[in-house]
């Protein structure tokens, strides 16, 4: 009896520890590398970048959708997270947790600005020239003392518009001062304010809609009210931000380009 007891629970241990090796990590992507060793691109960022819980989907943030452009030889990891300025990113630890992991030939894509703007909140806000130049630096230095390459990238713009119909700018001189310290640092650099502009005004008003989480009462039963979100996405916007950040790998001409397995330019598709 003893014996049977104790085959028992050595099958069952087996058995727990194959399922656990089955799960996939926390990006889901386990899965994709197949044990090998591969390049992995590191999202640093707020909401706009960071995966959303099922509960409010179909929101969607751009670093969710950016895996799907790569080949197996490149996996991404969204340590992005919703509310979060270049300052509370560093100071809560985030910054540095992600630098524990990170390894020669990575990546850290950096996209701060939405909540560094908030000035009634000295937890989050920082100024453009100084802090948030400060606390940008702090991410550079960081990736490129493990050996690997940093990406500045500007906010991706929200969806304001002029009564004539012209998208508009939301973030102040944010993007001038990340465009700044790029340049001083000589860090590749991703314009994805003027990028996600350019694409909003193509769109007009009403056709960002579409993109943005704009949902009418009980077209979704996580918003049985209804939503108008100009700042984050529906998924379908949300896989669009994704491909304008490709176009910028593309045009930067990084490494990572090789890894591509289809091009952001065969994709655009303005009138839709």
């Amino acid at each position: 009896m003893r014996r049977k007891k104790a085959a028992f629970l050595c099958l069952a241990v087996i058995a727990a520890s194959v399922a656990l090796i089955a799960q996939p990590d926390t990006d889901g992507k386990a899965s994709k590398t197949g044990g090998r060793a591969v390049i992995t691109i590191y999202l640093a960022g707020d909401s706009t970048v960071a995966a959303a819980p099922r509960s409010r989907a179909p929101r969607a943030g751009w670093g969710e959708m950016l895996d799907d452009w790569f080949d197996d030889n490149v996996m991404v990891k969204n340590m992005a997270a919703s509310g979060r300025s270049a300052k509370s990113f560093v100071e809560e630890g985030r910054l540095a947790r992600l630098l524990h992991e990170m390894k020669k030939g990575d990546y850290l894509f950096i996209q701060f600005g939405h909540n560094d703007e908030k000035v009634n909140d000295p937890a989050r806000h920082t100024e453009p020239f100084t802090t948030y130049q400060a606390y940008l630096k702090q991410c550079i230095d960081g990736a490129r003392a493990k050996g690997a390459t940093p990406v500045l990238i500007t906010p991706v713009e929200r969806r304001r518009f002029s009564a004539d119909g012209r998208a508009l700018d939301s973030h102040g001189p944010y993007p001038a001062a990340m465009k700044a310290l790029a340049k001083q640092e000589h860090v590749p650099f991703i314009d994805l304010t003027a990028k996600s502009k350019q694409r909003f005004e193509q769109l007009g008003p009403e056709r960002t809609k579409r993109w943005f989480l704009w949902l009418a009462p009980g077209e979704h039963p996580n918003y049985p009210n209804g939503i108008s979100d100009n700042t984050h996405f529906h998924q379908r916007g949300a896989k669009e931000i994704a491909r304008l950040v490709v176009e910028g790998i593309v045009e930067l001409n990084l490494p990572l380009r090789r890894h591509l397995i289809r091009s952001p330019e065969r994709e655009h598709a303005p009138s839709r």
